[in-house]
């Protein structure tokens, strides 16, 4: 199968095709072609809590199962079914209910963001199921998933903190830093213990200050370190995104939904750990003290911003794929328009709207 269209590629837009060999992508050509959509590969979310009216936070099964299809429809072939702070029990019944789809392909994995999280930083997460750091829980956890947990992120200065990130990266697990009130130089301390992510960076952070810069300068500064950005233009003034995008760069700037149940559904009231959130104008938040609560942003909208604020398709793209990819352990295999990688990509309009999908070879109906 040939596709045809302005194919971006890691280096740089082709217009001509790519060719698609079973469930790879074959080669790039350059060639005259009529159709100027674009074709962009696959989309990779490592921090989504939900869509479609479904969400992951509360370890259904068949919610996940929809949730998972309404992002793949917006692009992403690639996906992380992220949770929120909740009682061990929750995490555990999460694990065995999600381990079957990871193993399935329809996730990813598995990401607790919490709930060793900071009271103080702690955002739409629920304050009532936040604690420390625990190796006996983590360790229960790990070996229940088997594999299946990719992610956990948490709060350095929390007790037990730099252990935990010791533990999850000797399992193969990504630590990520977010919710948190740390110092710079707790920040780097979590990042020498192994923490490779910062979980949507500037967001549930202590704010940097000159004379103390605090966890955002201390990742966006960390070479190591991949920041995630929710680039909703509500999390983030679009000054903000590409001031962080160019710190960071390309290859460090990873673009994330953090979409909860509400994404590409009606304004209203809705549910996130266990708390009301009000939905209005497209824009989440408690109810009890209207803080962000996640997004209903997808992953096409997310590309779609970073462009219209000033970011170069090519870097955007590597932001909403190639980085993330290699974020998660698999930069060799998903997350690029390139000859042997899975062929996962989106085909978008001149508006950058998704025209059809493709995972695996295989366009998704």
């Amino acid at each position: 199968m040939r596709i045809d269209g302005r194919v971006v590629t890691p280096t740089g837009v082709v217009t001509g095709s790519v060719e698609i060999d079973g469930t790879h992508f074959g080669a790039v050509t350059e060639a005259p072609v009529q159709d100027p959509h674009w074709i962009v590969p696959g989309f990779v979310d490592i921090h989504t809590h939900g869509g479609g009216g479904d969400t992951f936070t509360t370890g259904d099964p068949d919610a996940a199962v929809r949730a998972a299809a309404f992002h793949l429809r917006h692009g992403t072939t690639t996906l992380f079914a992220s949770l929120v702070s909740s009682p061990v029990e929750l995490m555990r019944t999460a694990v065995q209910a999600f381990t079957p789809l990871v193993d399935a392909g329809v996730l990813a994995g598995i990401h607790f963001e919490g709930p060793y999280l900071s009271a103080v930083r702690c955002g739409a997460q629920n304050p009532a199921h936040l604690r420390d750091a625990s190796l006996a829980e983590l360790t229960d956890l790990l070996t229940l998933a088997g594999g299946a947990v990719r992610m956990v992120t948490l709060a350095p200065e929390r007790a037990g903190a730099l252990d935990a990130i010791k533990l999850l990266v000797s399992h193969g697990v990504i630590a990520a830093i977010g919710h948190t009130d740390a110092t710079y130089e707790q920040t780097l301390a979590a990042v020498d213990a192994g923490a490779s992510v910062g979980t949507h960076v500037f967001n549930g952070m202590r704010p940097p200050h000159h004379r103390e810069p605090g966890p955002v300068f201390a990742l966006l500064g960390a070479p190591s370190v991949v920041c995630e950005l929710v680039a909703d233009g509500v999390h983030l003034h679009d000054g903000t995104l590409t001031f962080a995008a160019s710190v960071a760069g390309p290859d460090r700037t990873a673009l994330v939904t953090d979409a909860m149940a509400a994404a590409g559904m009606p304004d209203g009231a809705y549910e996130l750990g266990g708390q009301a959130v009000d939905v209005r104008d497209g824009v989440a938040r408690l109810t009890r003290d209207g803080s962000i609560a996640g997004s209903t942003l997808t992953m096409d909208a997310a590309l779609r911003r970073a462009v219209s604020a000033g970011i170069p398709m090519v870097d955007a793209c590597r932001m909403t794929s190639t980085t993330p990819a290699r974020a998660i352990g698999q930069g060799d295999t998903i997350g690029a328009i390139q000859p042997g990688w899975r062929a996962d990509l989106a085909i978008l309009d001149t508006n950058l709207q998704v025209l059809r999908v493709m995972r695996a070879g295989v366009w998704v109906s």
